[in-house]
C-alpha cells in the first residue's frame, strides 16, 4: 500500500508546518510553497492533514 501526497498551491501559505511535522520529511519549500519532494516517503499518517489550517494537503491511497 502506497500514499500519495499532494499540495494545492494556491491554498498553500507557506507556514512549513508540514515539513515540521512531517516524520519522514516528505515536505520541503519551494519557492516559498510546500512540495512533497519525497513523496514516497509517505507513511499516510495525515499529520500534515492535522496542520494545514488552509487545508491545501491531501493524502490518497493507492
Amino acid at each position: 500500500m502506497a500514499f500519495i501526497p499532494t499540495v494545492d498551491e494556491d491554498k498553500c501559505e507557506g507556514c512549513e508546518e508540514c515539513v515540521d511535522v512531517c516524520p519522514t520529511e516528505v515536505f520541503e519549500m519551494v519557492d516559498d510553497k510546500s512540495s512533497p519532494v519525497n513523496a514516497d516517503e509517505c507513511l499516510g499518517c495525515e499529520s500534515c492533514i492535522e496542520v494545514c489550517e488552509p487545508g491545501a494537503i491531501t493524502v490518497e491511497e493507492t
